[in-house]
């Protein structure tokens, strides 16, 4: 008989370097392999199951919907859709929501909204687009542009034009670049999740912000991986004292399906008119309900036990054996170990708990209502790597 490893080899396209685990179930932040071993989950499908797999509320909803109605397309209005984009608008004070199906996608709509508008209001020749260097933006085409990564451009040629990037912290070389080029958008990570859990200085973030709003440029702030409680808040850029323009999100927002959304403030809110953008499965109640779960959940006292549960891994980490340096914020960390990253996840594996790597580190993105005996136990077998 066929394993499903044997089966995925041959008929799956060889893009993933997947860990040697064959996973079946699971329930919270513990999953299970094929084999019967248990896993603390430290990685939640890379910050995407936002409270854990089967959660109960979450469940529910989508089963409930599943046989209400699964899809309609965007010709049509539903429930879901409506009070999840009205959720989300209330939390940020945003003005409306574009839904999309990924990160990706949601960045794309980003783009797209920063270069229309910046292109009504200054002219056609305004559309480059600034971001930083270590970013992640994506990988269509456009937004592996946007993306300041090198070795994700080498065999992808020619590239979308349009995009620059400059040195994250670096005030000088942005307010050089915005003088040198007349952007029509600046776009960053709060915290450059796949370029190592890095985190920008306030300085940076809010610098980045005054000549946005000074010089009328979108600013587009990418919460991806970022968003919906992962680092303490309900967005990142809330840590920072901002109020961008557009904000891309997704991962945790579905819960474990497939969503992304971009939030349009009241500057650029009617930018996009009718046949400007769309999405066939855009707004999928389905996934909508899924979201509205979350979203719904995300109050004071539960972002509050996020940042206790960060406080925890934090104290724990920072001066272990073994341990170089520990980044991040919320339960978005990234852990610099002294021996290889991958080794220590290995090391993990063996013992019994899943975890991530984000450049040469360690990527911890757990569920973030994962209980906090299971924290300290997976938490006591990643120290234990470490050393």
């Amino acid at each position: 008989m066929e394993t499903i490893t044997a089966i995925d080899k041959q008929y799956v396209a060889g893009t993933y370097g997947r860990f040697p685990v064959e996973l079946v179930s699971g329930k919270g932040s513990i999953l299970q392999g094929s084999d019967g071993k248990e896993y603390i989950d430290m990685g939640s499908g890379i910050g995407v199951t936002s409270f854990g797999i089967a959660d109960d509320m979450w469940l529910a909803a989508v089963s409930a919907q599943a046989a209400k109605l699964q899809h309609t397309s965007n010709l049509y209005f539903t429930e879901p859709c409506a009070n999840l984009a009205k959720a989300l608008c209330e939390k940020t004070g945003m003005k409306k929501v574009f839904f999309s199906n990924s990160g990706a996608e949601a960045n794309e709509c980003a783009i797209k909204v920063a270069r229309k508008y910046s292109a009504e209001k200054k002219g056609a020749g305004c559309f480059t687009v600034i971001t930083l260097e270590n970013s992640f933006h994506g990988r269509t085409l456009t937004t592996l542009s946007a993306t300041g990564q090198d070795h994700y451009h080498e065999l992808f040629q020619p590239l979308t034009p349009g995009f620059t990037h400059v040195k994250a912290n670096d005030v000088q070389a942005l307010e050089k670049m915005v003088a040198a080029v007349n952007p029509a958008a600046i776009m960053l990570e709060c915290i450059q999740g796949e370029g190592g859990v890095v985190p920008l200085t306030e300085e940076f973030v809010q610098t980045a912000a005054k000549i946005a709003k000074e010089q009328d440029i979108p600013l587009i702030i990418d919460e991806v991986q970022t968003g919906n409680g992962r680092t303490g808040k309900f967005y990142a850029y809330m840590h920072y004292g901002i109020e961008p323009d557009i904000v891309s999100t997704a991962k945790g927002l579905g819960g474990g399906l497939p969503i992304g959304a971009t939030l349009l403030s009241e500057k650029v809110q009617n930018v996009l008119g009718p046949g400007d953008h769309g999405s066939t499965y855009g707004g999928n109640p389905v996934c909508c309900a899924g979201a509205l779960t979350v979203v719904s959940r995300m109050d004071d006292v539960f972002l509050a036990e996020v940042k206790a549960k960060s406080d925890f891994v934090f104290s724990q980490l920072a001066d272990a054996e073994g341990v170089e340096a520990v980044t991040g914020m919320g339960l978005m960390i990234g852990i610099k170990t002294v021996k290889s990253a991958k080794d220590v996840v290995a090391a993990c594996m063996e013992n019994g708990v899943l975890c991530l790597t984000a450049k040469d580190k360690v990527r911890l993105l757990p569920a973030l209502n994962i209980p906090m005996e299971v924290l300290e136990k997976a938490v006591a077998v990643i120290k234990a790597a470490c050393k």
